[in-house]
């Protein structure tokens, strides 16, 4: 059997009201949900259960401590030239991009290979495709979005189920920050 896993952040319930509150004004973009916001540490796609099993167990290892994560303008990532996701930008903050890059050696440990994409802290806010647009107003309305920050306590191993109606992400396990 095959799992489709990541690591994530959930925002709280006051952070994600919030997002939820500004997502309207592009035409044909498929908004996220409450359930579906998140901040992706490491995308890791799909692996069999005993490496899941591997992943789950080595990350219990990471230690950290609680650090503080504020939200920062609104922005878009592109393919071919293309808009295919808005989204809601992360100040990238040094323990931020720590934990994230210990969380990295962990999952190298266990034979994923490395990230190739650079680690750009965001929420996904929509998902976008060719009918989708135009994206300036929804910009400009949003580009001084300024929320929290707010502390984070733990992250969690989530996996991801497919479906027509958008991807529906399961907790698989979460993790506190102490130090171990």
């Amino acid at each position: 059997m095959s799992h489709r896993l990541f690591f994530g952040i959930r925002p709280p319930h006051s952070i994600r009201e919030a997002l939820l509150g500004i997502m309207s004004g592009v035409d044909n973009a498929r908004w996220q949900d409450d359930a579906q916001l998140h901040l992706t540490l490491r995308y890791i796609g799909e692996v069999d259960t005993p490496m899941a099993e591997d992943i789950a167990d080595a990350a219990s290892s990471l230690s950290f401590e609680p650090f503080e994560v504020t939200l920062a303008g609104v922005g878009y990532f592109e393919k071919k030239h293309r808009p295919t996701l808005l989204y809601a930008g992360i100040v990238p903050t040094e323990p931020l991009l720590r934990y994230q890059r210990k969380l990295e050696r962990i999952l190298q440990r266990c034979g994923l290979e490395p990230e190739a994409r650079k680690f750009v802290p965001h929420i996904t806010l929509a998902r976008l495709n060719t009918a989708s647009g135009p994206l300036a107003s929804f910009l400009a309305r949003h580009e001084g979005l300024a929320l929290g920050p707010w502390q984070v306590d733990d992250y969690i191993l989530y996996e991801s189920f497919l479906r027509e109606q958008g991807s529906l992400y399961q907790p698989v396990v979460t993790y506190p920050a102490f130090p171990r």
